[in-house]
């Protein structure tokens, strides 16, 4: 692997100690000061106690991935110290918090240390004890050189709602832990420098949780229920704290159960409605998901994935619930899948399912992980104007009155049948969740040629749907020795990859339910090599295209240790099969 030009932070300790709001404020420093930043967090599921690691990594290219590689190591305890080092580079320097612990210049490896005596530090600051992270924060602008007036507004916003007395403590500490660095920590011989530059322009810090939630406030969602189940948890915190200003009703009910149901209902009322949960929190929606599939109720669900079965790893990321979600609930019928590999696809495949969902009046799942839920990275700010709002067959008024005869279930061309909402004159209609006639009455007795009608009706909606979804995207060289396919989040990772192998491309697949089969042989018709690249134990993906396509990968690059991949994992893996 060629000379990576990214460079990678990475702070650990023990859970409250502040890393993740120190490693934010690096990551937004970063960006406003004209770089490109991905990051994530490592933590425990409890709230105080065990390792929590939060790393970033920067470049002045975009920068797609996390990388494992760590330039810039700041230990709070002996156990982030053992823990991280050995991703610590043979040039890479560590800073760790000498009133917690000592470490001898033996056990760094050659590697470079520096003490930072950080509840000193705070008492000398004059500021308290949780500061201490944000001296961190100041030492590392000095030594590595970044612009410090751009650490102090990204503090200020930070902490503004807050009140005016944090935001100056924490500048304080900011201010207090630069000067130190630059009498005690020599940031002359500190052998890396990040160099600000304009900033780059409409570029925010997003995770794919936040662009979702923005997503659907810009397709015009109005109603969201969920409880909170990690990784999904932020978009209800998300929403709820923007729903003065959208207009949005937010719910957090007593389990998934009713937050399904809350979201079937509101949206057989006439707004657009979504749900978000994990895998544990999705199996309870099951009998909801066929609800809606029945009584043809548009619905979003937000899947983000963890490693399962059961609990499984709860704060941990994997791609192990695609053949699940496009299984799940009882019965055959239609329901579509994007998964979105970055936050920026997040955002616009999040109006996409909207569309898709009342425009074929199906449910639609957003298949998310845990590393791009809540992995912060740095995007052009979304064009909410290229968000179009499609609305299918919901009738107006003056529609209604025009027929002669309303039936909700109708037989048509495309299955898709007229929709009326409650309250509506002449759109009077039976929805439950029996098999039913055109006017949605109950099929009580045999009549077969009444079901087969119904069910053909709503599968006919298929083959207009695999027109609409979004095709494949190609990255690389056309030509290429090896192809590597994959969906959702190893987008990021193969596209760093990418850039330290030749005669390698990459197939991203955003809908991998349901597939189009034609539209997949199309685009492997003259791949040499296939190789299908995912974050599950046996491929999931790999198997959808054997059993629908016909279409057998060569190799399959699987892992499931509860991490994402690392560029340098993936370069290595495809090295072996050249």
């Amino acid at each position: 692997m060629t000379e990576s030009r990214v460079f990678t932070w990475k702070i650990g300790g023990i859970a409250g100690g502040g890393q993740q709001a120190a490693g934010l404020i690096f990551t937004k420093a970063c960006v406003r000061g004209g770089l490109y930043a991905f990051d994530s967090s490592e933590y425990p599921s409890r709230i105080r106690g065990g390792l929590v690691t939060y790393r970033v990594s920067v470049s002045e290219e975009v920068v797609s991935a996390i990388y494992k590689e760590t330039h810039l190591l700041i230990a709070l305890t002996r156990e982030a110290f053992d823990v991280c080092l050995n991703d610590v580079t043979a040039d890479g320097v560590i800073l760790y918090d000498s009133d917690n612990f000592k470490i001898e210049e033996s056990q760094a490896r050659g590697k470079k240390i520096y003490p930072l005596p950080l509840s000193q530090l705070a008492k000398e600051a004059g500021v308290l004890p949780i500061a201490a992270n944000i001296i961190i924060t100041g030492a590392c602008a000095a030594l590595l050189n970044y612009d410090f007036a751009v650490l102090e507004e990204v503090i200020g916003d930070v902490f503004a709602a807050k009140g005016k007395e944090v935001v100056e403590m924490n500048k304080k500490a900011a201010r207090f832990g630069r000067q130190y660095a630059i009498d005690h920590l020599d940031p002359e011989g500190f052998p890396h420098n990040l160099n600000f530059k304009k900033k780059t322009k409409n570029s925010i810090v997003a995770t794919a949780n936040d662009t979702v939630s923005l997503g659907a406030v810009a397709a015009g969602c109005k109603f969201f229920a969920s409880y909170p189940m990690t990784p999904a948890s932020s978009i209800l915190h998300t929403l709820a704290a923007w729903a003065e200003r959208t207009g949005m009703i937010v719910k957090h009910p007593e389990d998934e159960i009713s937050a399904i149901h809350m979201a079937i209902g509101a949206s057989f009322a006439g707004v657009r409605s979504m749900t978000a949960t994990s895998g544990g929190g999705f199996a309870l929606m099951n009998e909801g998901l066929a609800l809606a599939a029945m009584t043809e109720t548009p619905l979003v669900i937000v899947e983000s994935q963890r490693p399962a079965p059961a609990t499984g790893l709860p704060t941990w990321t994997e791609q192990g619930d695609l053949a699940y979600v496009t299984h799940a609930g009882h019965g055959d019928f239609i329901r579509v899948v994007l998964a979105p590999g970055d936050s920026a696809e997040a955002f616009y495949l999040t109006a996409k399912a909207f569309n898709l969902a009342e425009k074929y009046q199906i449910p639609v799942i957003i298949l998310l992980d845990k590393y791009i839920s809540e992995g912060h990275q740095t995007i052009t700010d979304p064009d909410i104007s290229k968000i179009e709002i499609d609305r299918g067959k919901l009738l107006s008024n003056k529609e209604l009155v025009k027929l002669k005869e309303y039936k909700r279930y109708q037989v048509t061309a495309d299955g898709v049948s007229p929709r009326s909402i409650p309250g509506q004159p002449g759109g009077v209609h039976l929805a439950n969740s029996d098999e039913h006639d055109e006017e949605g009455f109950t099929i009580e007795g045999f009549t077969p040629q009444i079901r087969i009608q119904q069910v053909e009706k709503r599968m006919a909606k298929l083959n207009y749907i695999l027109q609409d979804l979004p095709i494949p995207q190609l990255f690389g060289p056309k030509e290429a020795e090896i192809t590597l396919i994959g969906w959702g989040s190893t987008k990021g990772v193969v596209l760093e990859a990418l850039k330290y192998v030749e005669g390698v491309n990459y197939l991203h697949v955003t809908a991998p339910w349901p597939l189009n089969e034609e539209t997949l042989r199309r685009a492997v018709h003259s791949v040499k090599r296939l190789i299908c690249i995912e974050n599950n134990a046996v491929g999931q993906f790999a198997n959808i295209l054997r059993e629908l396509a016909n279409i057998d990968v060569d190799e399959r690059i699987l892992k499931y240790d509860g991490a994402q991949f690392f560029p340098t994992e993936i370069v290595e893996a495809v090295n072996k099969f050249k």
